[in-house]
């Protein structure tokens, strides 16, 4: 699979609102998810989130059990335990904000779950409320959703939670990815880390796989884009890496994405930085080859979807990927499949867990949330949303599938950010996505603002 499963880290295909073509932090763990950075000031209802990137799957590994835990819950008989009411806000139904994939694929998951083992032998109930990207219709469904009757909350993409309204009903709260700069501070956990570590990782890269002394960057002049560009050069300038940076339209002509190359490349950079996705993507690989342009270049996962690569090919080397996988089938890709099969209403092979999009990030939450059940019970205790948090909040672990390693608090600064660590791939010569050269993962701790 070409794009990240994972956010991601983490873990997708880029969202982006009507022509905007640029990555923006969602950059988590996510199957298909583009863990790229969403705005960290709040967007206009048509300056959609994009998508985190989504670290590869490794099914285990480093800092996790998630190779444990996967070939365990497929053998897993329905739940029988008490059922478990677990509450999701997600923005819907708004131009730029409408997001139903995330709470599909949620529901899909807990579909599959309620056949192997549910959490921690308990079945799950999934109640939910769209928000319409305001702090109205995000205050009105805290409301709803606390009065309801769950034990824990899930956020999605939500721009305005209620938090103070989770506080007073004792909800624990765990989201897909931080949004605006107060989600970094607030009383919940997320899955991914949004701006702040896909930006700092981009950081890790530029300084640890190519001792960078000057990057050129390009990207698209709105508040989705501008965010990402805003956290990157923060990164950089802690550092000490000095940039230029260029900025274009949402999206471009042929000769308008050579001209942005040119331009960044004009004083001889060590390395590039593209924060277009999707078409953007497209344009600057082809922009670079045609322009004979041999610096290399650092991007997010979604300009590693295989909707890009199958129209680039060979454009795309020396093209470098945050937070996306390689092309390898693994057992997680599988049950992914199986998961996504009765939602598409399509055989499980014909599946591409590369495809999902955002929806991709809700399938990671809610398998880590699975893994996280089994290892409390192996451990004698007893599963309920408080638990989970916890468990989450005070435990070394990783997310599923990746096995990169999650620690809750570990940032100070960012004490709601769990996971730091992304994979780092690259096209390569047999067409085919492999491990960068020299740095098959990276951490954005170090490099954070």
């Amino acid at each position: 699979m070409a794009a990240g499963i994972a956010a991601a880290t983490l873990v997708a295909a880029g969202c982006s609102s009507d022509g905007d073509t640029s990555s923006t932090a969602t950059d988590a763990a996510t199957p298909g998810t583009t863990e790229e950075s969403i705005a960290t000031e709040a967007p206009a209802a048509t300056d959609a989130p994009e998508t985190t990137d989504v670290p590869e799957t490794t099914d285990g590994g480093e800092g996790g059990d998630s190779g444990d835990f996967t070939s365990k819950v497929t053998t897993l008989d329905a739940p029988t335990g008490e059922p478990m009411v677990i509450g999701l806000i997600n923005s819907e139904g708004v131009p730029g904000l409408d997001f139903p994939e995330i709470r599909e694929d949620i529901q899909a998951t807990f579909d599959y779950l309620n056949e192997h083992g549910g959490f921690g032998g308990r079945p799950l109930e999934l109640k939910t409320c769209a928000s319409k990207g305001s702090p109205e219709t995000s205050q009105a469904c805290a409301q709803e959703i606390s009065g309801s009757g769950v034990e824990l909350v899930l956020l999605g993409l939500d721009l305005f939670p209620g938090y103070p309204t989770f506080e007073a009903g004792s909800l624990p709260v765990i989201g897909l990815l931080p949004i605006l700069p107060g989600d970094y501070t607030a009383n919940a956990l997320f899955v991914t880390g949004g701006n702040a570590t896909l930006a700092a990782g981009m950081a890790a890269v530029a300084k640890e796989k190519f001792d960078a002394k000057s990057v050129g960057i390009i990207s698209a002049d709105n508040p989705g884009s501008n965010g990402t560009e805003a956290a990157l050069t923060a990164s950089l300038d802690k550092v000490g890496i000095p940039y230029v940076s260029i900025k274009g339209g949402n999206e471009e002509t042929d000769a308008g994405y050579q001209g942005l190359m040119v331009q960044a490349n004009a004083n001889d950079p060590d390395l590039l930085v593209s924060l277009y996705d999707g078409p953007g993507c497209i344009g600057t690989m082809r922009g670079r080859t045609a322009l004979g342009i041999t610096t290399p270049v650092l991007a997010a996962s979604s300009c590693a979807a295989t909707e890009v690569i199958d129209q680039v090919g060979d454009d795309a080397l020396g093209w470098i990927f945050l937070g996306a996988q390689t092309n390898e089938e693994t057992p997680s890709t599988q049950i992914i499949r199986e998961i996504m099969a009765p939602q598409l209403g399509v055989p499980a092979d014909e599946v591409d867990p590369s495809a999902l999009g955002l929806g991709g990030l809700g399938i990671i939450q809610a398998m880590t949330l699975a893994q996280f059940a089994d290892a409390i019970v192996a451990d004698g205790g007893e599963v309920t949303g408080q638990s989970l948090y916890d468990y989450f909040a005070s435990t070394t672990t990783s997310l599923w599938p990746t096995g990169l390693p999650a620690e809750c608090g570990k940032a100070p600064a960012y004490p709601a950010i769990c996971t730091f660590e992304f994979p780092v791939i690259e096209y390569t010569e047999d067409g085919t996505l492999q491990p960068a050269e020299g740095i098959e993962t990276v951490s954005a701790f170090d490099y954070l603002p």
